[in-house]
């Protein structure tokens, strides 16, 4: 299954399952990817001259089998209802 970045998933398994969201990040190499606002985690942060620091919200890594493409998904029952009519 091939999902690049900027695709529309939904989420299959998981505290987010029944999610819809776009791709904003791949790693191909443990595949992994990151979906916008989902699996959000919080992260505490310590103060530098740049940043404030303190408690932020941020997305996980969700593995490639937890998810599903919609375009290929609506493209699927489109073929699996034009056979079941003929």
């Amino acid at each position: 299954m091939t999902i690049k970045k900027g695709a529309q998933v939904k989420i299959l398994i998981g505290k987010d399952r029944g999610k819809s969201g776009e791709v904003i990040e791949i790693n191909r190499r443990r595949n992994l990817l990151k979906v916008k606002s989902i699996n959000m985690i919080k992260k505490h942060t310590k103060p530098t001259k740049t940043n404030k620091g303190g408690i932020i919200s941020k997305e996980n890594y969700i593995h490639m089998s937890n998810v599903v493409s919609i375009d290929k998904a609506k493209k699927e029952t489109k073929k699996d209802a034009s056979k079941a009519k003929k």
